[in-house]
């Protein structure tokens, strides 16, 4: 079987709606990567804080000790997840789990236990954010956060939006941006894999054919796509400055809104970039690692855009 697409790079959002972290290589777990938005920021009323309503998160970034991204690794008492952002000093939060329990942690639709990171963090991005606010932990051995079962049921996240994985190819991104008077970064869609495909120009691959992806294997790993992602504002936030326009939605909504890719259908007025998956190789709780420049294969495609779930 012939490679389609390789893995262009990899990206892990540790703490949901503020930077990711760019890397070679990340052990896949049953949750989707290692460290992928197992933090979460949340307000007075424990209801997670994201870009929608607050795009200062854009410009906090977080860094993880290297060896983290190692299959095996443990954190030790010296281990820490380092926090920046603007105007703020460098803050430290260990990665041995914290005592507390924090009740009344809400992500959509999930409500449950986290782990509180305590006053320290509490009062840095109260101060940052200038609302009472609070940095938890996802709560792994008490919690489980399911995906939607009418889409992939028996698979679970931590404070992800809905799956555990975000796939978006090169090529889609290069024809949005042909199309944009300022082209935007992949940043603005918070992917975990970006692909490039192996002869875009001299097969004449489609941008945006990984929409159709029904079932592939990236590397040794089976993964299955089960839901185009509908794209809320925060791509219209420039993760750089934390400001927002109208791009790249305005252009998206003339090519890939519902009401274009399924006229027939429900969920016309969403519009859709990059394909979320699930991978059934995780469940047997042990970690595996993916790579950048692993090759990816398709076993199977949806005939048509009818056929994908959105």
């Amino acid at each position: 079987m012939a490679a389609e697409a390789k893995v262009k790079s990899i990206f892990l959002y540790p703490i949901k709606s503020c930077r990711g972290i760019s890397v070679s290589e990340a052990p896949l777990s049953s949750t989707g990567f290692r460290w992928d938005r197992q933090w979460v920021v949340v307000n007075a009323k424990g209801r997670a804080c994201t870009q929608r309503v607050d795009p200062k998160l854009a410009l906090v970034e977080v860094e993880l000790p290297k060896d983290a991204f190692s299959i095996g690794w443990k954190p030790n008492m010296s281990s820490y997840l380092v926090i920046r952002a603007p105007g703020m000093d460098e803050l430290k939060v260990s990665l041995c789990n914290p005592p507390q329990i924090c009740d009344g942690v809400s992500v959509w639709e999930w409500s449950g236990s986290a782990l509180d990171e305590g006053a320290e963090a509490a009062k840095w991005f109260t101060d940052y954010l200038g609302k009472p606010s609070r940095l938890v932990r996802f709560n792994e051995e008490l919690e489980i956060r399911p995906v939607d079962s009418d889409y992939a049921p028996g698979f679970r996240v931590m404070f992800s939006d809905g799956y555990p994985f975000l796939l978006v190819s090169q090529g889609s991104l290069d024809t949005l941006n042909e199309l944009l008077k300022e082209p935007v970064p992949i940043n603005r869609f918070r992917p975990k894999f970006v692909l490039t495909y192996f002869s875009l120009l001299v097969d004449g691959c489609e941008p945006f054919i990984e929409d159709l992806w029904k079932e592939i294997k990236i590397g040794n790993f089976l993964f299955n796509g089960v839901k185009l992602c509908a794209r809320c504002k925060v791509p219209t936030i420039n993760q750089e400055n934390a400001l927002s326009s109208s791009e790249p939605t305005e252009t998206l909504v003339k090519f890939r809104s519902g009401k274009v890719l399924h006229p027939n259908r429900k969920g016309k007025g969403q519009v859709y970039f990059g394909h979320n998956m699930v991978c059934h190789d995780l469940h047997d709780g042990s970690e595996k690692m993916i790579k950048i420049g692993d090759p990816v294969y398709v076993i199977s495609m949806f005939l048509s855009y009818d056929d994908t779930a959105t």
